[in-house]
């Protein structure tokens, strides 16, 4: 008749989720997706390490729709170098990603992770007085 506690705390971790996203500016945005990309590769070393294969393939495959999607929404002509040089960035990433996948590569997930990391601290370091100008760091946000 009622749900499990467990049902609850799913429910309650994915309206604090969507209520994150509904109320965050670009800036916010963006660095939420990188967070749940660095968390996504976190849980495919954890499943690699497990042994479960489809797992770690479900959470790479996330990561690097993740990725795809903050690529895409780089602005390559108010970015500039910046937003080719994070192009390419994401490209290697996703590139080591698959390899990761293919190979069970857990250094491929290290270097990854390595990668994206600096990109979310850098985009985290970003003064507040410069977060309501996505294009100046080379992002669009549909």
């Amino acid at each position: 008749m009622y749900g499990s506690p467990r049902n609850y705390a799913e429910q309650y971790r994915k309206v604090g989720v969507s209520t994150s996203v509904v109320d965050a500016d670009p800036h916010k945005l963006v660095a939420l997706l990188l967070e749940g990309a660095n968390t996504r590769i976190r849980r495919a070393e954890a499943f690699l390490a497990q042994g479960d294969q489809g797992a770690k393939g479900k959470a790479i495959g996330e990561a690097c729709a993740i990725i795809g999607h903050l690529n895409g929404s780089l602005d390559h002509e108010a970015g500039g170098e910046i937003a080719g040089n994070l192009s390419a960035l994401y490209d290697f990433v996703i590139q080591r990603l698959t390899e990761a996948n293919l190979n069970s590569d857990n250094v491929a997930l290290q270097e990854s992770l390595a990668v994206m990391g600096e990109i979310e601290s850098a985009w985290n370091a970003i003064p507040a007085g410069q977060r309501q100008r996505p294009a100046s760091a080379g992002a669009r946000i549909p």
